[in-house]
């Protein structure tokens, strides 16, 4: 059994993918859970939650982690998604939106630079092609979710989108689905514009809509991370006999 902070999130998908395998996972956001679990969620500052000591969870219970195996953190991407891009513009936006998105862009950015320096082994940063790819350095593997779904029946899942991982002492997922990718042009439409629409032109804009983990990605998580960190917690074992 290893012990996961799943930082930034409150719909529980990864958290969920975790407990079914028999992890102690938690959730962590400073919003209440929409994962039906409040015994397995932390509404709190993921800041103030990832040197593990006493937690509280949502159902009001007290647990003790002396130390988390394992970080995933989705840190909010409004400001460092290349989606954004545009609103920097002077050629768009107006100088002080500029200006203000430009700041909330540097707090967006040291708010994931501090999950990616947090006092944990393994560690694994999700989230979309932007900013932080420049200011900290190339994600070290980029996926998407159809790469783990159950091909094209899998409405869910079978869906390009592309999602970087910035990643400490774990492996690179490796997909569980091997067929072609999928045709965006049959799934969602051509925009006016003659361009297939994508997953995100095509869903709500809803930030707590868009940023929900894909299953098939938080379940591959869940299998492959932590088999990765038992094997090494057996392997230390037994180099200590």
């Amino acid at each position: 059994m290893i012990r996961v902070l799943v930082a930034c999130e409150e719909s529980q998908t990864v958290c969920k993918a975790f407990r079914a395998l028999g992890h102690e996972a938690y959730s962590c956001d400073i919003v209440p859970c929409s994962g039906g679990h409040p015994e397995w969620h932390i509404q709190a500052d993921a800041l103030e939650t990832i040197s593990g000591g006493q937690i509280l969870t949502a159902d009001g219970a007290d647990h003790y982690v002396a130390e988390w195996d394992l970080l995933i953190a989705h840190p909010p991407c409004t400001y460092l998604s290349n989606v954004a891009t545009r609103s920097f513009s002077l050629k768009c936006t107006p100088a002080e939106k500029v200006c203000e998105r430009w700041k909330l862009r540097c707090k967006a950015a040291a708010f994931f630079l501090l999950l990616a320096q947090a006092p944990i082994r393994h560690i694994a940063i999700e989230n979309p092609v932007g900013i932080m790819n420049t200011i900290y350095r190339k994600a070290d593997q980029i996926i998407h979710p159809y790469m783990f779904s159950g091909g094209e029946n899998d409405t869910e899942n079978y869906v390009t989108k592309r999602t970087c991982l910035w990643t400490k002492s774990l492996p690179k997922l490796v997909p569980t689905y091997a067929g072609p990718k999928p045709n965006n042009a049959r799934l969602f439409g051509v925009a006016p514009s003659g361009k297939a629409r994508t997953w995100e032109d095509s869903v709500s804009r809803k930030a707590s809509v868009r940023s929900k983990a894909f299953p098939g990605i938080a379940r591959a998580m869940a299998e492959q991370y932590s088999a990765a960190i038992e094997a090494e917690k057996e392997a230390a074992n037994g180099e200590n006999i």
